[in-house]
């Protein structure tokens, strides 16, 4: 049962909706199912939601949210991101409570990842 006023899915454009696709289903393991040749979702993700053809993108530098996801093994993350398409944008770095990267998947949007910092 959704949340009462919670934020309950979330939806992405992709200039490429079967690159945007094989890339999560790579890099991360996700499953989508098909609604019309333009619509794919995914649930069980942290956050249910999808992707439509679209030709934007979802990127900060166009005033868009971030959407972090959490990595235990921050470097292994970043490889399998790199592995399956992605373009890291901006390198590892550290910030007050951890350490993150942004990339941007195939299909133009853009993500971080986060972990905790290294002792």
């Amino acid at each position: 049962m959704p949340a009462h006023e919670k934020i309950n899915y979330v939806e992405f454009p992709s200039r490429d909706l079967g690159a945007t696709k094989r890339f999560f289903q790579e890099a991360l393991g996700w499953a989508f199912e098909d609604y019309g040749p333009d619509y794919a979702a995914f649930s069980n993700q942290g956050l249910d939601g999808g992707f439509f053809s679209s030709e934007l993108a979802a990127r900060t530098s166009e005033g868009s949210a971030l959407i972090v996801f959490y990595s235990q093994y921050l470097e292994d993350t970043l490889a399998k991101i790199e592995a399956a398409g992605g373009k890291v944008i901006k390198p590892i770095f550290s910030f007050p409570g951890g350490r993150r990267f942004h990339f941007t998947e195939p299909g133009g949007n853009e993500f971080a990842v986060w972990s905790e910092p290294t002792v």
